[in-house]
């Protein structure tokens, strides 16, 4: 008996041990993990004929459906909605005045009815004219109390387990790790690097024009909805050559958004690592691809066995969707 306690014993430490020596815990076991673990193995090993100098080990991550979830709608764009709610106090003629009208009646086909122009103003109503400690204060607190429809979680909880140990685990060998999205650069800045571990000057985002100014002797910075750069689709290699001014070795995204900087990733570049996350577990999260009116992935999934790009089967790859 005693002999039989000993080898139980003796195994629960072993198992804990290897636990601890994973570096994606909350992954399961399969090619797609293993086809991250060798990729980085060979590209920091200085023997291989991979290796990959630490200056140059860039890795890009989309944010939207790729570090957070984003679904029924960009989490961004519920942040704007709210924001509109809060100032139409000051904007009566709101009231009447689409696209306003039907953000603050909750109507969202109304909304996107408006279309791209529509969307612009509740973004140019929601981030602009402000100045950027306003706006962030703004984002911060929203952050801190607002929370999903479906799950009641905060926002910055709806963050994925595993894309979080993915960060870690290449820091841990010395990636340099960005966020390169759609999303407004100003919003990101506010949690990335608490919630993700990436400083406000590793955040490539959508950005609008700001000024200077000395307001009662303070130095500020004032947003203004003008030169609006878009950091989607072909703006992201744009957006990578432009603030970080290396090309990457690793990027991950979830959506047709995203095959641009797949692409200038991947093609031609070698070793490289194009990484996309496919929504599969209804239960967990979400299922969705081609027919989804956000996150649509239908090109970059066709591209990417021609690619050699990796796709995780959210559904059979993670063993867990968001902490715990």
């Amino acid at each position: 008996m005693k002999t039989l306690l000993i080898i139980a014993c003796l195994a629960v430490t072993i198992a804990n041990a290897a636990a601890a020596d994973d570096p994606l815990p909350s992954w399961n076991d399969g090619p797609t993990k293993s086809a991250i673990l060798t990729f980085v193995q060979k590209v920091t090993d200085e023997g291989s004929p991979d290796f990959v100098p630490v200056a140059q080990r860039i890795a890009t991550f989309d944010n939207d459906g790729c570090l957070w979830a984003e679904q029924p709608m960009y989490f961004q764009l519920i942040f704007a909605l709210d924001r509109v709610k809060q100032l139409s106090a000051d904007h009566p003629e709101w009231k009447t005045t689409e696209p306003f009208k039907s953000a603050l009646a909750g109507d969202m086909q109304g909304l996107m009815a408006s279309g791209k122009e529509g969307l612009a103003k509740i973004g140019a109503a929601s981030h602009a004219n402000v100045s950027a400690e306003d706006f962030a204060d703004a984002a911060r607190g929203w952050l801190a109390t607002a929370t999903h429809p479906k799950t009641g979680k905060r926002y910055v909880e709806m963050v994925y387990q595993p894309m979080l140990e993915l960060l870690k685990y290449l820091r841990a060998n010395e990636f340099k790790t960005f966020i390169v999205s759609g999303g407004g650069v100003d919003f990101l800045r506010v949690f990335a690097e608490q919630t993700y571990g990436i400083p406000p000057e590793q955040v490539v985002g959508s950005r609008m024009g700001a000024e200077f100014e000395m307001r009662d002797g303070v130095p500020t910075i004032v947003k203004r909805p003008t030169d609006l750069f878009i950091d989607d689709k072909a703006g992201k290699p744009v957006g990578i050559y432009q603030q970080i001014g290396r090309r990457p070795i690793f990027a991950a995204g979830n959506s047709d958004g995203d095959l641009q900087m797949l692409q200038y990733t991947t093609v031609d570049h070698d070793p490289s690592f194009g990484l996309i996350v496919h929504h599969t577990d209804a239960d967990r999260e979400w299922a969705y691809d081609r027919e989804s009116h956000v996150g649509r992935l239908d090109k970059a999934l066709d591209e990417a066995p021609q690619r050699g790009w990796t796709v995780i089967d959210m559904k059979r790859d993670w063993k867990v969707v968001f902490p715990r």
